[in-house]
């Protein structure tokens, strides 16, 4: 399965081509695009992660930066910065250090990029062909959040809210929902009343993740019969162990008990 880099610069030059070159070698695909919103825009979406070539004019370039951080945060692709190191330190003051998966400092050798690149697209391969959770919630923070936690293990896709969620399922068959119970407009129960409506969608499993801990929703909830029932309040670790447990064994272990 072909994996591809963003690569984005607004230069043409030697270095440039001979990096882009050696990448695609490797076997991960670039997309070369300028340093513009809307060319980044239009392939965005075609890339796994992104590689910033850094200059001097990039560095200043505080809307696009903003954008590409925007771009890797929502749909949490691997962002890497090539350049000099003072280019790369004005970057920061924009794109927060802990959200570069790398930064290759000026002068550097193609190899070590091509190895840390081909690395990541090696881990991505991998969660490809892992299991697929849809996550639904009306909170985006939470959203990215677990999606973070899960995105190692699994292929994760987000949306935020119930409606999302149906009409993403028309097209795709995720191995697991994982969703909230308190959404408006369309609440969690109705969602799951739908799926469980539609020959193609009723197996789907489902795993509720909410704030809701009361012992009349659960067992309201419980009553539709979902795979599950998890608690926003739980620690990470734990939420991520009862899923793995899920799909070790394809059964569930009660996370919310009642005194």
């Amino acid at each position: 399965m072909e994996y591809k880099l963003l690569v984005v610069s607004n230069e043409k030059s030697y270095i440039t081509d001979s990096i882009t070159a050696a990448i695609d070698e490797s076997g991960v695909n670039c997309i070369c695009v300028d340093s513009e919103i809307k060319d980044i825009e239009i392939k965005k979406d075609e890339a796994d992660m992104v590689f910033l070539y850094v200059n001097e004019a990039i560095a200043d370039m505080t809307q696009v930066l903003v954008f590409i951080k925007d771009v890797c945060a929502d749909d949490v692709k691997s962002l890497f910065l090539a350049g000099y190191s003072e280019d790369i330190e004005k970057v920061y003051r924009v794109i927060p250090k802990d959200m570069v998966k790398e930064a290759f400092i000026r002068p550097f050798e193609n190899k070590s990029i091509v190895k840390i690149i081909s690395e990541e697209a090696e881990e991505a391969r991998k969660r490809r062909s892992s299991k697929k959770i849809l996550v639904v919630d009306d909170d985006i923070t939470f959203l990215k959040m677990v999606k973070k936690w899960l995105m190692d293990k699994y292929q994760v896709t987000i949306v935020k809210s119930g409606m999302q969620a149906i009409k993403y399922i028309t097209g795709h068959r995720p191995d697991l929902i994982l969703m909230d119970y308190d959404m408006p407009i369309t609440d969690g129960t109705k969602v799951l009343e739908m799926l469980r409506s539609e020959p193609d969608s009723a197996e789907i499993p489902v795993i509720f993740l909410t704030g809701k801990a009361d012992k009349e929703t659960v067992l309201k909830v419980m009553s539709l019969k979902p795979q599950g029932y998890l608690l926003k309040s739980m620690k990470q670790t734990d939420i991520v162990s009862a899923i793995d447990h899920y799909f070790e064994t394809e059964k569930w272990q009660n996370a919310v008990n009642f005194s």
